[in-house]
């Protein structure tokens, strides 16, 4: 995964929908951008909720705001939690090519599930 390319890398920057949100995109599972909120699951910040300022590509992983270390020196560092810890519960919708791509896979699926049931009742 090093040498992966950047259209290969982005596309493993997933995280999991929250439940109505997977309802409403019959999806699982999202590409994370700056702008989504996001809620922790799993490692020490397990329950907060904020939103993702930075995104670090190499890692897989995103700067929630808020969620900040403290070094012995007094100055404070952002904690880089990986995607797969994360559930988003809100899309950023200013990037109106996304909503688009994403609305349009739900409809693709909802038209197919349809045609294979007029198939099968034929």
């Amino acid at each position: 995964m090093h040498r992966a390319l950047f259209n290969v890398s982005s596309k493993q920057l997933s995280s999991q929908l929250s439940k109505d949100l997977q309802k409403k995109y019959s999806s699982k599972r999202v590409r994370v951008i700056k702008g989504d909120t996001v809620k922790i699951v799993r490692g020490e910040f397990k329950g907060v909720d904020g939103k993702i300022s930075r995104i670090y590509n190499e890692k897989n992983s995103v700067a929630v705001e808020g969620i900040k270390k403290e070094k012995t020196k007094g100055d404070k560092f952002d904690v880089y939690i990986h995607t797969s810890n994360l559930l988003v519960t809100d899309l950023n919708t200013e990037d109106k090519l996304r909503v688009t791509k994403i609305e349009g896979k739900t409809q693709n699926s909802k038209s197919t599930n349809k045609e294979s049931k007029k198939e099968e009742s034929e």
